[in-house]
């Protein structure tokens, strides 16, 4: 008996501090569990049903794929909480953890929000856009000019959007004067443009728009793309979509926390969130290109005509644009500031894009002239 008693002593030892190991291993994974997952509630600017508010569900999906459910962001659409444009107050109260839309429906907030993306952008496109905001001063200058509301938000603007049209209207478009007394719907700056050029402007979040115009109320609207317009009903209340514009030739849209909220979270979650914007942003942009581009050719087959907006009226958009923007300048010192950043950015962006990428129209007709459906139809 004296012979097994070390042996039982040593092994008795080795499984006590084999216990202890797995104990003081497993605690931080219950302090863990008992902490549980961070959630966030957040609400979109959108409709359920538009495409925009499936991009706010992708990008909450990648964070909480990513964090392995560590942070949990659950998406209400436009209304749930508060209305569209009533978002950024919302996630700056506090009564939103953060949200998805647009700059520029903050543009009753302080008018230089427009600049981003509610414009010509000086030749930029939404991504030449981006690029400025990300390596050419725009993030320091979206950080003060929140700073100068008093907006308590953290900001990620993403996802570069094609070109807008300029809208549904009742027959084409043709010339200028055409907008003399129309009651048209758009939002930001482009409100001061198509004013200038005779419009009686209505701004209205998007789920209000179709319903306007069928009862009346709106004449004509542009809201952004062939996926949106084509599910929020536009070709119910019109056939005729004038493609092309420069009023909002460059827009992108807005990932929000609230400034205390995103603070207070890891490190490490924070990294996680900065690039999943990136990784949702390019995303976005591929879905993009498949998704309008199938509807497109699905809204012509259910007999919308499309026409390409004249240069004629581009270029009094421009004329009116520089117009509302001088005098916003003039009232607004920070105004100047972002505008006069972008138009330095873009005059050597802009050059060296146009000199560098080849026109593709004649590679597409090359290939597709004779097959495909005739381009956009000139008014």
């Amino acid at each position: 008996m004296s012979d097994k008693k070390p042996v039982n002593r040593r092994k008795f030892l080795a499984g006590a501090a084999a216990a202890a190991g797995t104990a003081s291993l497993a605690f931080p994974m219950v302090s863990k569990a008992q902490a549980g997952p961070i959630t966030m509630r957040w609400q979109s600017t959108w409709p359920a049903k538009d495409i925009f508010h499936e991009y706010a569900l992708d990008f909450a999906k990648k964070i909480n794929d990513m964090t392995g459910g560590d942070l949990k962001i659950e998406v209400l659409p436009a209304g749930a909480v508060v209305p569209a444009f009533g978002l950024l107050e919302a996630v700056s109260k506090g009564t939103l953890d953060g949200g998805h839309g647009v700059l520029v429906y903050h543009y009753g907030k302080q008018n230089a929000l427009a600049l981003w993306g509610s414009g010509p952008a000086f030749g930029m496109d939404a991504n030449e856009l981006l690029s400025w905001h990300r390596y050419g001063g725009g993030k320091e200058l979206l950080n003060k000019l929140y700073a100068s509301i008093g907006a308590n938000v953290v900001s990620f603007p993403y996802g570069p959007m094609p070109t807008q049209p300029l809208g549904w209207f009742k027959k084409p478009i043709t010339k200028v004067d055409d907008f003399k007394g129309l009651k048209y719907r758009t939002v930001g700056i482009s409100i001061d443009v198509f004013t200038g050029m005779g419009a009686a402007v209505n701004a209205l979040p998007g789920g209000e728009i179709v319903p306007a115009m069928d009862r009346g109320l709106l004449d004509a609207a542009e809201f952004n793309n062939a996926s949106s317009d084509r599910l929020l009903g536009f070709p119910d209340v019109s056939k005729v979509c004038m493609l092309q514009s420069f009023h909002q030739n460059a827009e992108q849209f807005e990932i929000m926390f609230n400034k205390a909220k995103y603070d207070a979270l890891p490190e490490k979650m924070r990294a996680i969130i900065a690039n999943g914007v990136d990784a949702a942003s390019a995303d976005m942009s591929w879905k993009a290109h498949d998704r309008y581009s199938k509807d497109y050719v699905e809204m012509q087959k259910g007999g919308v005509k499309f026409y390409k907006t004249p240069d004629s009226i581009l270029q009094s958009q421009l004329t009116a644009y520089d117009a509302a923007a001088a005098k916003k300048a003039t009232d607004n010192p920070l105004f100047k500031e972002i505008m006069d950043s972008q138009k330095a950015f873009a005059e050597r962006v802009v050059k060296w894009e146009l000199d560098t990428v080849v026109q593709r129209r004649m590679a597409y007709n090359h290939y597709f002239a004779k097959a495909a459906a005739a381009p956009a139809k000139k008014a």
